[in-house]
């Protein structure tokens, strides 16, 4: 069983912050090609430089919720490094929502952004890696990991668009994986609890008792960094996950075991 994934490429979205960059960081790290891709160009170039077009790190900025902008991705994807093999959603956004407010729009913003920008570009990808998998007689040939939410099974009114989003992506998840496994490429997510990204960091620092609230109901008592969050992502991107497909990995700490969280997922 073997958890490298040195020599693969892999295309990271969301990866200017956060999650996304842990994850796009440690891909690097253990010796993978990685596309970051983020709508931040700005952001992109503060952390991972001005260089495009030299060594295994590589940045895209684009708006991923075009169907052009995806395609040209997948293309400078293939430009750069001839494949592509492993993909990672992890372009998501945070919304809140009036549940009676009949002009909130959040449910459409929200399934636009975290459901079918993931669905898109992972029909985009797999066919690429259908193509790919031609020439490949047997193995794996390609891994597509989605970022989800305990938020798609622990209902907040306030964070109902969000609930949605990622129950609808946890579908999704598993629909392709269903429809993709005949082409030997895998699909599964991660839903997490709270997990210190640049959102949740900013959020704690002014309310402390928000921190506090999270820390109370994780049985593990403390929130994730975003490199553990990242590792387990490694796990579902390797070969160490080689029968898995359609599943909803959770790592939250313990959270979701309790009846009641008042704090929310994020």
């Amino acid at each position: 069983m073997s958890f490298s994934i040195s020599g693969k490429t892999a295309i990271v979205t969301g990866a200017a912050n956060g999650i996304g960059l842990a994850i796009a960081r440690l891909f690097a790290d253990k010796g993978a090609n990685v596309m970051c891709a983020d709508i931040d160009e700005k952001r992109l170039i503060e952390e991972l430089g001005e260089a495009r077009d030299e060594g295994n790190v590589r940045f895209f900025a684009g708006d991923l919720r075009e169907r052009l902008t995806i395609a040209n991705l997948v293309s400078a994807t293939i430009d750069a490094f001839d494949q592509v093999d492993i993909l990672v959603n992890a372009s998501r956004q945070v919304m809140a929502t009036d549940a009676l407010d009949v002009d909130d729009n959040s449910v459409e913003m929200l399934l636009d952004q975290n459901l079918m920008t993931s669905l898109r570009l992972t029909q985009q990808v797999a066919r690429r890696m259908i193509k790919q998998g031609k020439k490949q007689p047997e193995g794996q040939v390609g891994a597509i990991v989605n970022l989800s939410s305990i938020a798609a099974h622990q209902t907040q009114d306030n964070l109902m668009a969000y609930s949605i989003s990622s129950a609808a992506l946890d579908q999704m998840t598993r629909s392709m994986a269903v429809s993709l496994a005949p082409h030997r490429i895998r699909v599964n997510a991660v839903a997490f609890g709270s997990v210190m990204s640049a959102s949740l960091k900013a959020s704690v620092a002014e309310n402390r008792e928000w921190r506090d609230n999270i820390r109370n109901h994780t049985p593990l008592g403390r929130i994730a960094s975003p490199t553990e969050l990242a590792e387990a992502v490694q796990f579902l991107a390797a070969d160490s996950s080689s029968f898995m497909t359609g599943e909803i990995m959770v790592v939250d700490g313990g959270r979701s075991l309790l009846d009641v969280v008042s704090a929310p997922a994020h």
